[in-house]
């Protein structure tokens, strides 16, 4: 119980900056920290560590995300490839390697704080974690249910 209350004390910032957002988003976002708190069992030292990085790692994919959506770079995202120049699709092929690239080194550069500042068991747990709360999400849209049941 300790542990949820400090948990819940660090992450009200979060939870009262991300109201300026549409309201599936904010569903999705509470569900998913609500989610990580209960399958990391952070001691109140190990969420200190944990969320501020947490926080950070999401800060930075979601600007690549909006970067790649207001450059519309990605090669899946046109639709006639036959009006293009070879140079125009290797552009875009290339485009598309660079923010995977990007986004895999972000990827690198956050496990890596996480390794370094957490034990080895924990950072192992919230892969596993992100990994069931995509498929759950998935889950719950397909079947019509965002969020908690």
């Amino acid at each position: 119980m300790k542990n949820l209350i400090v948990t819940t004390l660090l992450l009200l910032p979060f939870l009262v900056s991300a109201q300026g957002s549409g309201d599936k988003n904010n569903e999705i976002e509470t569900y998913k920290i609500a989610y990580m708190t209960e399958k990391l069992g952070l001691s109140s030292d190990e969420a200190k560590i944990f969320w501020p990085i947490y926080n950070d790692l999401e800060k930075e994919q979601n600007a690549l995300r909006k970067e790649r959506f207001q450059k519309m770079i990605s090669f899946r995202k046109i639709t006639e490839i036959e009006t293009l120049s070879d140079s125009q699709i290797q552009t875009l092929i290339a485009n598309d390697f660079d923010m995977k690239q990007r986004e895999l080194n972000l990827e690198k550069k956050y496990y890596n704080k996480l390794k370094s500042s957490l034990p080895i068991k924990i950072v192992g747990k919230y892969y596993r974690a992100q990994e069931a709360f995509k498929r759950e999400i998935l889950s719950r849209y397909r079947n019509g249910r965002p969020g908690r049941n």
